[in-house]
């Protein structure tokens, strides 16, 4: 059985989000908060995309590097580091955007307590790995 595309699901899925204000209103992700990070490659210099799940700290959007409680840290975190100007897309609209990592310390926890408050299937994924997960905060440039 072939694998499916994930470029192909993660177009369908923006398109979703697109068609609805951000909102996504069918599958496994439909209801949770979404915004589309666009990035820079931290060694290809080419552009990425990244889905993420995200709660609001003090008019920033807060997203965790879980990769779903997997054990490796998603390139996307790689990237905002060597790179950390990124656009973001929420609700259709997009913005340039600047990435800090929280990898550690009272802040990182009190980010990680706060995505779980919001968001609670993340608690979830710290039995997962002991890894700890990164909080990246992305602040939108205020036009």
């Amino acid at each position: 059985m072939p694998n499916p595309d994930p470029t192909a699901w993660e177009d369908q899925l923006i398109a979703e989000m697109r068609a609805n204000d951000g909102e996504v209103r069918n599958g496994p992700l439909a209801g949770h908060p979404l915004l589309v990070m666009t990035n820079t490659g931290a060694k290809s210099g080419k552009e990425h995309r990244a889905i993420l799940t995200w709660h609001k700290d003090a008019g920033d959007y807060v997203v965790a590097g879980t990769a779903g409680g997997s054990d490796i840290t998603p390139a996307w975190v790689h990237n905002v580091e060597a790179h950390p100007q990124v656009t973001i897309e929420v609700g259709n609209r997009q913005s340039p955007a600047t990435a800090t990592i929280v990898p550690d310390g009272p802040e990182r926890d009190r980010l990680w307590d706060d995505h779980v408050k919001a968001l609670p299937w993340f608690g979830d994924y710290t039995s997962k790995t002991d890894r700890r997960f990164p909080m990246v905060r992305l602040t939108a440039k205020k036009a």
